[in-house]
């Protein structure tokens, strides 16, 4: 299906927060090891695809599901979360990396002629803005309820539903 929206050569960059979210919404979980091979198959075998995750050092089950990325072929960007004192005195953990994402996807413009991504904040209209303006076709990849109205206004949007049978565990 979206071997329909591509030309040259493909870099996939996910958002493994907002993806984690949207599965969620979706009601399914994805296989990564069929959501390599959908990217290997449409997009063709020289596709690369990027994964940005916060990490808890100490989570061993984390730590599996990351060698499994990286076994799948996943050139993966990590950076350990920080516990964020809350101002209800709590703490919540803080593991954004979108401006890793945004700036990587910009810095590597010139390798490719088609950027994927996966994920629906808003942040990203920034880096979609310059991508385009250097001429090269951006897709967004997400699920209703966890797309940016600023991402449809500037990207070819397809919603993971329509892809979930060659995706989903």
């Amino acid at each position: 299906m979206i071997s329909q929206f591509i030309k040259g050569r493909v870099y996939v960059f996910i958002d493994a927060e907002n993806l984690f979210y949207s599965q969620r919404t979706l009601g399914w979980r994805i296989s990564y090891e069929k959501l390599m091979k959908y990217f290997k198959e449409e997009c063709g075998k020289e596709t690369k695809c990027f994964i940005y995750k916060g990490v808890d050092e100490h989570n061993l089950d984390q730590k599996k599901f990351l060698d499994m990325l990286d076994i799948n072929g996943y050139i993966v960007r990590t950076r350990v979360v920080k516990k964020i004192k809350d101002h209800k005195g709590g703490y919540k953990w803080k593991n954004n990396l979108d401006m890793e994402l945004a700036f990587e996807m910009d810095d590597a413009k010139d390798k490719y002629d088609t950027a994927v991504l996966i994920s629906g904040d808003s942040d990203f209209y920034v880096p979609i803005d310059r991508i385009k303006k250097a001429g090269k076709r951006i897709i967004v990849m997400s699920t209703r309820g966890h797309i940016a109205k600023e991402l449809l206004e500037r990207a070819k949007y397809i919603d993971l539903r329509k892809i979930k049978h060659e995706i989903s565990q």
